[in-house]
């Protein structure tokens, strides 16, 4: 199952050097006020210890951790949603992601100035969602002038979308986002397809100096108390010293300079890790001596549906799940263990599948 992610904020606030943090591609940071013309890519593997784990006991060839797609899109410049700067290329790429990692300045820097002439994260915040509230505006109401000729001759599903998509336009008229508009979630079908912007579900990420990696600033506070009503999460990342810590080729060698910067392992873990429970998405786990691996699936998918991520033909022909869970098998050592303190579950087709589940899918077509 695919992820992606969109990594935004105004020009020089530092999100491809966060992208560099844990990407396979390393794009160009420049320290000069505009933005370049194109989105990068990278792929990053979700922090998982539990694949490690399973390893000491269940020897193996590979191990093949779950992935995530970051997509590092370029600055936004005030009135991107009516095409100044890179506009509607920057929001075209936006839409195509299921998250956005939204990257706010909270450092000084004198010799990196400012697009807008000052750090205020919580101005920044409010400059994005008014592009986004825009475009999506203007997308609602192309919609609209689609779904009227219907209407009016009748047909009852095309009235009903005019009524919901009426609501959306007044609310985002309104200067608020698209999520807290007052749609029932059987009534937003009439608004998927165009995978509004600010219905997307968001993480806020505060670049800070170095000296403010693991307290925070008088910046990073500022946003959490503008943000303490809205059900989102901020991360606070030294991006520029975690870029340089990446950069050292040994883990142990990494692993001492974050220790002397005072944390645990690289903030971009957590990045990572909360933008796959922002998603509210879960991991089951394959293993064999050939390879331990870990699948990412919706939370509250049933055990065909979780077959039909590692190939079609399994949840096609799907029998049964043989079910052992993680914590069972790690503190008993192996599937016959389990099976004699009878911690292996056979499951059918209603079976819904828990994060951390060790599954084998028996299959006949």
């Amino acid at each position: 199952m695919g992820l992606k992610c969109g990594i935004v904020g105004l020009t020089n606030v530092g999100k491809t050097t966060i992208f560099n943090c844990f990407s396979n591609s390393k794009a160009e940071v420049t320290s000069f006020s505009f933005s370049t013309d194109k989105s990068n890519l990278g792929t990053v593997k979700v922090p998982d210890n539990r694949l490690y784990e399973l390893e000491k006991f269940q020897p193996t060839e590979k191990i093949i951790p779950t992935v995530v797609d970051i997509v590092d899109i370029p600055g936004l410049a005030k009135g991107a949603s009516q095409g100044e700067g890179i506009g509607n290329k920057f929001l075209g790429d936006l839409r195509n992601t299921d998250a956005i990692i939204h990257v706010l300045r909270c450092f000084d820097d004198d010799n990196l100035q400012h697009i807008e002439g000052s750090v205020n994260p919580v101005r920044d915040i409010e400059l994005l969602d008014f592009e986004l509230q825009i475009k999506d505006l203007e997308s609602v109401e192309k919609k609209i002038q689609r779904v009227e000729k219907l209407a009016k001759t009748g047909d009852k599903d095309s009235k009903k979308a005019l009524e919901v998509l009426t609501v959306y336009k007044n609310h985002l008229e309104e200067l608020k986002s698209a999520d807290s508009a007052p749609v029932s979630e059987d009534d937003q079908i009439y608004v998927k397809d165009l995978a509004l912007l600010t219905m997307k579900p968001v993480l806020f990420v505060c670049n800070v100096d170095e000296k403010s990696a693991v307290s925070g600033n008088k910046y990073t506070e500022s946003v959490k108390e503008f943000l303490k009503d809205k059900n989102t999460e901020v991360i606070i990342i030294a991006a520029k010293m975690e870029s340089e810590i990446a950069e050292l080729e040994d883990e142990d060698e990494r692993l001492v300079f974050l220790e002397d910067a005072g944390l645990s392992e690289p903030g971009v873990n957590k990045l990572i890790r909360s933008a796959y429970q922002l998603l509210n998405l879960q991991t089951f786990f394959t293993i064999g001596p050939k390879e331990i691996r870990a699948w990412t699936i919706k939370t509250g998918m049933t055990a065909p549906e979780a077959a039909g991520v590692i190939h079609s033909d399994l949840q096609r022909g799907f029998i049964r799940a043989e079910v052992i869970k993680y914590d069972d098998f790690i503190k008993l050592g192996s599937e016959h263990k389990c099976k004699e303190a009878g911690k292996f579950k056979v499951e059918g087709k209603t079976y819904i599948v828990d994060d951390g589940d060790l599954l084998n899918i028996r299959f006949n077509v």
